[in-house]
């Protein structure tokens, strides 16, 4: 658990003034992961995407710290690099320092195009911490769909229509695949809880080796949400069980976030423009298609689950 009062005390290291949308969740959360890891230096890498096209528009900068953009599939190979090379340096006596590698990737930079970089560096074991802020399809360049957009969403590549309701497919299950990679450390968070983030984020920074944090991170263009709602959908989809806190350290599932009373996915659907075609009644079959897997998931998680922890 992490002090509030000792956590604002921490020095800022992602500036104002960015160009993010108002209601983004990629600022949100470049900040707080680099407030949870003020105590370390930090060299941080980013593929090409939101984040990194709104934060270094030349001739400036928000990062207040050592910042490396790469190609939109290497972030992670860019990161274990550097990483590699530290190591180098420092067995040779030639750094002291402790430093940490956190490396950031949309989901089009880590479900599709970099997903080979970054299987590639938590297969090789370098100490770094893999960070994907997903916000479910490829938002940057027009909000087109990917792997990690869910079945139903409209984007411009599966738009709704006659004889379409949107995506067919169910979103890839990155984090499954990262634990299926047997690293020391894989979370699931989003940004509607600053505590369950930023402790991840500590956690992961604490491990030797590599780790990945998948962070739910609305968009409000792509999504169609209003400003204010975006941490009322964040907690939307923990409460309906959408997107599930959990951790999977040394081999141990554990559930962060239980809800008080699960809610149904048409909470989560209905303040969302890009799933307004499914409230039709003709679109029923969809929606309860969605919350039986939702259903499915879930339970699957609490059976994997030997421990349950809240924050």
């Amino acid at each position: 658990m992490i002090d509030l009062k000792d956590l604002s005390k921490n020095p800022e290291r992602f500036a104002c003034g960015h160009r993010l949308c108002s209601g983004c969740g990629a600022g949100i959360v470049a900040r707080q992961v680099l407030i949870a890891a003020s105590k370390f230096d930090v060299v941080i890498t980013s593929a090409t995407g939101c984040l990194e096209v709104s934060t270094t528009i030349f001739p400036y900068t928000s990062w207040k710290c050592s910042f490396f953009h790469s190609a939109f599939e290497n972030s992670a190979a860019t990161c274990s690099g550097i990483e590699a090379a530290y190591e180098s340096l420092k067995s040779k006596g030639k750094i002291d320092k402790d430093i940490k590698f956190i490396a950031f990737g949309g989901d089009g930079g880590t479900y599709d195009i970099g997903l080979q970089s970054l299987s590639g560096a938590m297969e090789r074991g370098h100490k770094m911490l893999y960070i994907c802020y997903n916000n479910e399809a490829y938002m940057n360049t027009g909000i087109q769909r990917s792997s990690a957009t869910p079945i139903g969403a409209h984007t411009t590549t599966v738009p709704i229509g006659k004889f379409s309701y949107g995506k067919k497919q169910n979103k890839k299950n990155l984090t499954k695949i990262m634990i299926a990679h047997d690293i020391p450390y894989v979370a699931q968070t989003y940004v509607g809880n600053w505590n369950d983030l930023m402790t991840k984020v500590q956690k992961a920074l604490s491990i030797d080796g590599p780790s990945f944090i998948n962070i739910l991170t609305p968009c409000r263009l792509g999504w169609n949400y209003k400003v204010q709602d975006i941490m009322k959908i964040s907690r939307l989809a923990v409460d309906t069980c959408v997107w599930p806190s959990y951790e999977f350290e040394k081999g141990i599932y554990k559930i962060n976030v239980i809800p008080k009373q699960k809610k149904p996915i048409i909470d989560f659907l209905k303040i969302q423009g890009r799933f307004k075609h499914l409230l039709d009644e003709s679109k029923s079959y969809v929606v309860e298609s969605i919350q039986q897997y939702v259903d499915n998931e879930w339970e699957y998680l609490k059976n994997v689950s030997t421990n349950t922890i809240s924050y």
